[in-house]
């Protein structure tokens, strides 16, 4: 990550301190806040590493505009979105917010992996050590244009002893760290990030949506033993790879539900309000025998609707069942090439709006071959039932991620001390961000 500056950091909640979060997930189809307060757990036991209770205060919810594949492209119309949005919940709340934490799905994440090695003076492995050693992977220059998200060591080693989570204190003479890298797109992040400060909201963190959708509906057993999490959102169908307990991989393609509403729109020579009707109500990824029995109605473009068309169902079918299949082969192609494969033993946790059509998971099942389940958002208090769906997955584990923002490293001179409520240095921190970026 070398002459590369990041965007906004937040070291991790203290675990005896109570505070107030605001969340940002700015997605393609829609646009969510949650205000929470977050509590110590205390002495109970705390699922997956979490320290505190999080309960809704308020949400603020509704269609999104000016964003496209996850990505800005209406400054002012996504600006005015975000500010509708986020006032809604601050109404809800009955409080001002003055900072967020942005989820982004945009950019194109991918991710990297550097390693080093470090000799140690004699006795136990001091913090020092694992500072030296965290600094020499992160002298790796990233690709020009982008930007890192997210800077996690998923594991150290001991004299060539590996899987070592936590080493101070240990005994050995070379201390080796392997680093996981997630970066998405520098422009991407920029707007991103310009559109939520025009609303006059200061940046407290940024972090990857499948990560966070991670957080909030992987059980500790699934993230220990391996788990894919794949955010099947309506422009952006992301995936987060889990392992021993840490983010190991992410990757994005840029397919999703709008590519399915533009199929039925495009094949029943339909608006796309009724296709994007259809889609919800009467869409499948999967065929039945009762499909050529039921029909669907709708207007063709440019007519009044006063005698409205019909389609058998497994017409409808016959033109999802293509663009779910291939989004699906993508991610099975991309999770191959990064030696992260699905394989029958392997746990696949579908979340996003995309994953409620009726089939989704018998056909994730059928192409990437491991054991699907439909992911909803957990242990978060106060959560209206509207916002229990799978497409709330991002949004609420962005209320998960300060309990888990210490586990990341990031070069001196870029971190920031974490705030409950307010910008954080947040002219500052952007400032020098955008100065040196850009």
């Amino acid at each position: 990550m070398k002459n590369h500056s990041f965007p906004p950091r937040m070291k991790q909640l203290a675990a005896r301190r109570s505070a107030t979060m605001a969340v940002l997930d700015v997605g393609t189809s829609k646009i969510a806040c949650l205000i929470a307060r977050l509590t110590p757990i205390g002495d109970e036991a705390a699922g997956r590493g979490r320290t505190h209770h999080a309960r809704v205060l308020g949400i603020g919810h509704q269609r999104s505009r000016g964003v496209k594949a996850g990505q800005i492209v209406d400054m002012e119309e996504a600006e005015s979105a975000i500010r509708q949005t986020v006032d809604a919940a601050e109404r809800m709340a009955k409080t001002q917010v003055d900072g967020v934490i942005v989820a982004a799905s945009g950019g194109r994440l991918a991710s990297q992996h550097f390693t080093a090695k470090t000799r140690i003076g004699k006795g136990a492995v001091a913090a020092s050590d694992v500072h030296r050693v965290l600094e020499a992977s992160a002298t790796h220059a990233m690709h020009r244009g982008r930007v890192v998200v997210h800077s996690l060591p998923t594991s150290f080693s001991l004299d060539g002893v590996g899987g070592i989570r936590e080493p101070k204190s240990m005994v050995g003479s070379e201390l080796g760290v392997d680093l996981h890298v997630a970066s998405c797109d520098q422009a991407a992040m920029r707007n991103l990030l310009l559109a939520v400060e025009r609303g006059h909201l200061g940046i407290e963190a940024v972090a990857a949506a499948p990560y966070v959708a991670g957080l909030s509906v992987l059980e500790a057993d699934e993230a220990e033993l391996g788990a894919i999490v794949i955010d099947m959102g309506a422009g952006v169908t992301s995936l987060a790879v889990f392992a021993g307990g840490v983010l190991v991989h992410v990757d994005a393609v840029t397919l999703g539900g709008n590519h399915v509403t533009m199929d039925i729109a495009r094949g029943l020579d339909c608006r796309l309000i009724d296709a994007e009707r259809l889609k919800t109500l009467y869409g499948a990824a999967i065929s039945s025998p009762s499909d050529e029995r039921e029909t669907v109605a709708f207007d063709h473009v440019g007519e009044s609707g006063e005698y409205p068309a019909h389609a058998p169902k497994s017409h409808l079918v016959r033109i999802i069942r293509p663009r779910i299949e291939e989004t699906l082969e993508f991610l099975r192609d991309r999770l191959a090439a990064s030696g992260y494969p699905a394989h029958a033993g392997r746990r696949i946790v579908l979340t996003g709006g995309g994953c409620l059509l009726t089939g989704a998971p018998e056909a994730a099942r059928r192409i990437l071959g491991g054991q699907v389940r439909v992911g909803r958002p957990a242990g978060i208090a106060g959560l209206p039932e509207s916002a229990k769906s799978p497409a709330f997955a991002a949004a609420v584990g962005l209320l998960v991620y300060p309990q888990f923002a210490g586990r990341e490293y990031f070069e001196p001179g870029h971190e920031a001390p974490a705030r409950a409520t307010g910008t954080n240095g947040y002219m500052s921190r952007v400032g020098q961000w955008l100065k040196e970026s850009f």
